[in-house]
């Protein structure tokens, strides 16, 4: 029993760690193959765009925001919740019903491996309500950022809004994947069968719901490709309007020009 919960249990975790290992290793090389790279483009283009007229847009970036301090806070709350009746199960647990299971799969529930178990799940909880502060604390922080009106027309100052935001949001991601973590620990409890079962199903849910397909890769790209072209054409347009400009000058009044006042 011993043997088959720890080989079942870490194949399990190294499945989970596999997948993750490589959608890391993807939204690095490829952001737009995924739905991480593909949410933080979006993000930093609408932080653009809010952020041409702070003044105007102020109170679409607050009521946006807020919505995303909702989703984190309700998502800590529940984890703190979660939590607190782990501490109490495991406080108030008695001989008599970790033996009820025994029969139902095969697993080792001695006390200590029992005591372990409810360990791991605990943890994971707190991860994610740590990572869920985290995540409230940087959209706090671009709710004053993304309002400041002398920022207007900066893109270094708005880049770092951007950069903030994106980073509320992979603090939200880590304290969502934390919680799922807890699905196969918590199936742990049963037995390490369903534990390694819920490890490779949720491995292969993961992988679709993280990736994008071909037709959404392809309009990216698209995307990507115009913005570039219009971040090429502003600097010559901008060159040549102020020759124009000159040009213009010299025109209206050369005298003044040979003298050397303008």
């Amino acid at each position: 029993m011993d043997s088959l919960d720890y080989l079942l249990v870490l194949a399990g975790l190294l499945v989970l760690g596999l997948y993750h290992v490589w959608l890391i290793i993807t939204v690095l090389r490829n952001p737009i193959r995924t739905v991480i790279g593909v949410n933080a483009h979006t993000r930093q283009q609408w932080v653009f765009s809010m952020m041409t007229d702070p003044l105007k847009n102020g109170v679409l970036i607050i009521q946006t925001l807020r919505n995303n301090i909702m989703a984190s806070t309700l998502l800590a709350t529940t984890e703190i919740t979660l939590c607190s009746v782990i501490v109490v199960l495991v406080s108030s647990q008695s001989s008599s019903s970790s033996t009820v299971s025994l029969h139902l799969v095969y697993s080792d529930y001695t006390p200590s491996l029992t005591s372990i178990k409810y360990l791991c799940i605990l943890l994971c909880f707190l991860v994610a309500f740590l990572c869920n502060v985290q995540s409230t604390r940087y959209y706090a922080h671009v709710s004053f950022l993304g309002t400041v009106p002398t920022w207007k027309n900066k893109p270094g100052y708005i880049e770092y809004v951007a950069a903030t935001l994106n980073r509320g949001y992979y603090f939200w991601a880590l304290g969502l994947r934390a919680f799922y973590l807890s699905i196969p620990l918590f199936l742990w409890i049963f037995g390490p069968i369903p534990m390694f079962v819920s490890c490779c199903v949720m491995s292969v849910v993961l992988y679709f719901l993280d990736t994008t397909s071909s037709f959404a890769q392809l309009i990216h790209t698209q995307l990507f490709r115009e913005e570039e072209k219009t971040d090429n054409v502003e600097p010559i347009a901008q060159s040549l309007n102020n020759s124009d400009r000159e040009n213009f000058f010299q025109l209206r009044d050369p005298l003044v020009t040979r003298s050397g006042w303008l």
